[in-house]
């Protein structure tokens, strides 16, 4: 006979009634693939009168999440409330209570990870969170498990699917932010308030889960490097379509030799030849290079209910293993192979630096004679005709170069009186 095993949802949004959903749907075929049924004992929820567009039956719902600690009955605690602090205590007081726990939360794992794994080890429960990143793409897993014979040499990752939206829309009919944004929300692609997405912070927090899981120690979100798309315009997409590259918001995690990590989030010139280049719309895509298995890609809907919702019964059969053979805890596994963070100004990177200039001799001269004295040199020279915004756009590609010199040559360059408006700085990524 099948074992059953209790499960509480704390939350029903979206995620959660796609959990719900999905369970009903397919419960018989997880209880054929993993010997264990789920019953879901009860739903906690902030607004009892909320209509919702999944039905439960109304003896389930409390708007108290502590009933789903204090059930015997439940021995799996599925956390998808969202924001930090209540979600933080509730799964503090999960693991202490000895329940499994499943989260889809990224923000709360990137900045608490660190405490919530040392007191799940403590506690001898697991912790299981493969919807936190990529939506329906098992990335955490493949990291964890799949690669585990493997030093990460780098991830990449366009992480968060309201950004590549606007940007591909930006790349396929040559329109500026605000507009694309506007549909975007219309859509239902964007929130009402879309800033964590397009100010790079969502993609953030599931880099440094990413990246914290590959190295083995929990990355400070202060040492990430993180910046939006808000400043990209279509002209950036067109000089970079000319110089051979797509614009994407990438995550980019690598290891140095001396073994220090670097993790920035920025929009990135991509070559065209690049499988993450021809990543549109709302996907997701992670580049996985290790010293064993040379490049892995992985690509789907990183964001919906069911994509999510899909890799919660995922954990869900994760945690069904644990309890029917109970073993050293899942989640986190730190190792000393790796244990600092590269500081950002460090990090070296070829760029595309975007300026307005007067239209007059003598120009490019000072522009060239300012980035020489910061020894950073220039790979090539776009500046066609035309006033923009009263000024001549004026596109250059740089050398490799450590970001602090060259964040400081570009606030330099700004301050030149030939220089209009404040430039734009992309990385590039070459994925050598």
């Amino acid at each position: 006979m099948s074992r059953v095993i209790g499960i509480g949802l704390a939350g029903f949004g979206t995620v959660g009634a796609g959990v719900y959903k999905n369970l009903l749907r397919n419960g018989p075929l997880l209880e054929q693939r993993t010997g264990a049924r789920f019953e879901v004992r009860k739903i906690a929820v902030r607004d009892m009168a909320k209509p919702r567009d999944v039905q439960a039956p109304a003896e389930l719902f409390t708007q108290s999440a502590d009933d789903l600690l204090a059930d015997p009955a439940i021995e799996v605690v599925v956390e998808l409330m969202g924001g930090i602090d209540i979600p933080l205590a509730f799964v503090r007081k999960a693991i202490e209570a000895g329940k499994i726990v499943v989260t889809g939360n990224k923000a709360l794992l990137a900045e608490h990870g660190a405490e919530i794994f040392e007191l799940a080890r403590d506690k001898r429960v697991p912790v299981f969170y493969e919807a936190a990143v990529a939506g329906g793409i098992p990335i955490i897993k493949s990291v964890r498990e799949a690669f585990a014979g493997n030093r990460f040499e780098a991830i990449h990752g366009i992480l968060n699917g309201t950004s590549n939206y606007i940007l591909t829309r930006m790349t396929d009919e040559g329109l500026e932010f605000g507009p694309v944004l506007a549909e975007a929300q219309q859509l239902g692609y964007a929130e009402a308030d879309p800033a964590l997405d397009v100010n790079g912070w969502d993609a953030a927090h599931k880099a440094i889960i990413l990246a914290s899981l590959a190295y083995g120690f929990w990355i400070p979100p202060r040492d990430v490097l993180v910046e939006g798309i808000e400043r990209v315009t279509a002209s950036d997409i067109r000089f970079a379509d000319e110089l051979g590259y797509r614009i994407k918001l990438l995550a980019t995690i690598k290891a140095d030799e001396a073994g220090g990590i670097e993790v920035r989030v920025v929009p990135t010139l991509i070559p065209k030849a690049h499988m993450l280049a021809s990543v549109g719309g709302v996907f997701n895509a992670v580049a996985v290079r290790g010293d064993v298995v040379g490049e892995a890609v992985f690509y789907g809907r990183g964001a919906g209910q069911d994509p999510t919702s899909s890799s919660v019964l995922g954990d869900l059969a994760e945690a069904a293993a644990f309890l029917q053979s109970p073993r050293q805890c899942v989640g986190f596994t730190s190792h000393g192979l790796y244990g600092r963070c590269k500081p950002v100004d460090r990090t070296i990177s070829k760029y595309y630096l975007r300026l307005g200039v007067e239209d007059r001799p003598g120009v490019l001269a000072q522009i060239a004679g300012t980035l020489a004295k910061a020894d950073i040199g220039i790979l090539s020279v776009i500046q066609p005709e035309g006033l923009v915004d009263g000024s001549v756009p004026l596109v250059l590609t740089l050398h490799d170069a450590p970001y602090g010199p060259m964040k400081q040559t570009a606030e330099a360059l700004a301050s030149l009186p030939c220089v209009k408006g404040q430039p734009l700085l992309l990385h590039m990524e070459t994925f050598s």
